[in-house]
């Protein structure tokens, strides 16, 4: 378990391990996330850095097809 100081202005320094396991250099930027009582810390990531993250072994689909599939997956949480 890691642990550091929260300064009198509300900063902290992230722990060397925190940042290693969250592949952290100088300068990213972190999301923090709420849940009840307990907060995640997030790496901002870019939107090209997530390039190729789902593995998908389908044709292309078109714009179209998309939205179906999003109309669908919404009415399926609907039930």
């Amino acid at each position: 378990m890691q642990e550091s100081t929260i300064t009198i202005k509300g900063q902290t320094t992230l722990p060397k391990a925190v940042r290693a396991a969250l592949g952290l250099q100088p300068g990213d930027r972190v999301r923090y996330v709420v849940i009840g009582e307990d907060v995640r810390i997030l790496p901002v990531r870019s939107v090209s850095e997530l390039a190729g993250s789902v593995a998908y072994d389908g044709a292309p689909l078109s714009v179209e097809d998309m939205g179906e599939a999003i109309a669908e997956g919404a009415q399926d949480l609907r039930r």
